[in-house]
């Protein structure tokens, strides 16, 4: 990354990336979708739960002083829909900090992502393994896997009768992995993608660490689980990931994708209701857009439908009698996205630059953008849940 940094210091004509955004940027399609999330509020003087709601931002911290314990609340969707709530100001005024600023829309939740749930990212997972971290060797490894590997993966059943035939045949020709065993096995792999409060919202910087050269975002569908196992909405995620890191070893997956800012997530929870559902989720189209400084520019699209697992299926393996989250999870679901764009040269592949502009979308979900920066000049993270505790006494807002 330090290569990159001085890269992009040596041009004379970057690239300007506007980092303004507007309400009509980030938000859903849909007019009538209920949105919860926090911002940081100067009038409150902390985090609130909120409700957007026609462009403005309302303060529904009555109905639980965190994310996490509102969620809690079977009658959530029925009182937001009836109920009016103090207006803390338009969603413009936390876009351009006049009045605060978006938070990711999570407090207290265990952050936790699938892993190789699509078949292309398990295809570019085998290659991360056998490249061992190389990026230079990849496009090799590529052209020899794919014809036999990816088209054996199309439409696969995870634990399926047919996914114990291709398991057979692979491990004949020697190219059975660790990722395809987790990818259409019958167990997913689930991960810690980052800690509780340490998530990013829209707008922010997302960290990637210095030591990588090989990276990319992970453009992802989020779910917002209750702690008695209940789906109750869904959001869009990046997990930031490091492929040279995790490619050297498994073992390096903490390394490649828990660093300050690597895990960003918004801009708003998206609460089930009316059409929106669970299985609404199948026919969710999430896009991505990657534009840098160096003029390099890079789009992406990937369906929910072509997933190996259900979200109710990877949702139920997350959460269940052996494993238990009392302050309620968020899963991100896996990307098809393993993005093999040559920036830096031929053969190269994709990888980050400090400056790039990452934008993650879906009409149903709206849009999270971020900016690249390396993780050790991101803000710190410094507001834990020791510090929401004692901000949320400090204000009253904690009752027996």
């Amino acid at each position: 990354m330090a290569q990159a940094v001085s890269a992009l210091m040596d041009r004379e004509d970057p690239v300007s990336i506007p980092k303004k955004l507007q309400a009509a940027d980030i938000l859903p399609r849909d007019d009538g979708a209920i949105l919860i999330g926090r911002v940081w509020s100067k009038a409150q003087g902390g985090p609130c739960v909120v409700l957007v709601r026609d462009r403005q931002v309302h303060d529904v911290t009555e109905l639980g002083p965190t994310v996490s314990m509102a969620l809690e609340r079977p009658d959530l969707v029925s009182t937001l829909v009836t109920g009016s709530f103090p207006d803390l100001g338009p969603l413009e005024a936390f876009l351009d900090g006049s009045e605060g600023e978006i938070l990711a829309p999570i407090d207290l939740q265990a952050v936790k992502a699938a892993g190789v749930t699509f078949a292309d990212s398990m295809l570019e997972r085998v290659i991360e393994e056998q490249a061992r971290g190389d990026a230079s060797r990849a496009q090799a490894i590529r052209a020899q896997l794919a014809p036999v590997i990816g088209d054996n993966l199309r439409g696969i059943a995870a634990g399926s009768e047919q996914a114990a035939k291709v398991k057979a045949l692979l491990q004949g020709l020697n190219l059975w992995s660790q990722y395809l065993e987790v990818g259409i096995g019958p167990d997913a792999e689930i991960f810690t993608k980052a800690q509780p409060m340490s998530s990013v919202g829209c707008g922010a910087e997302v960290g990637i660490h210095p030591i990588s050269q090989w990276n990319n975002p992970e453009p992802e569908v989020v779910l917002a689980i209750r702690s008695d196992g209940e789906v109750v909405g869904a959001t869009l995620g990046n997990d930031v990931n490091l492929r040279d890191v995790e490619g050297r070893s498994a073992l390096l997956l903490g390394k490649a994708k828990d660093n300050n800012a690597s895990c960003a997530i918004g801009p708003f929870i998206r609460l089930f209701h009316g059409d929106f559902t669970l299985q609404a989720l199948d026919r969710v189209r999430v896009s991505l857009l990657v534009e840098g400084e160096d003029g390099f520019t890079m789009t992406g699209e990937s369906a929910m439908s072509a997933i190996s697992r259900s979200p109710a299926n990877l949702a139920a393996q997350l959460l269940n009698r052996n494993h238990q989250y009392p302050d309620g999870a968020v899963l991100f679901l896996g990307t098809m996205f393993a993005p093999v764009k040559d920036r830096r040269g031929a053969g190269q592949g994709f990888t980050h630059e400090v400056g790039d502009r990452v934008e993650i979308s879906a009409p149903e979900l709206g849009r999270l953008v971020n900016f690249v920066n390396r993780s050790d000049a991101c803000p710190e993270w410094r507001f834990g849940t020791g510090a929401l505790m004692a901000n949320l006494a400090r204000r009253g807002l904690l009752k027996d």
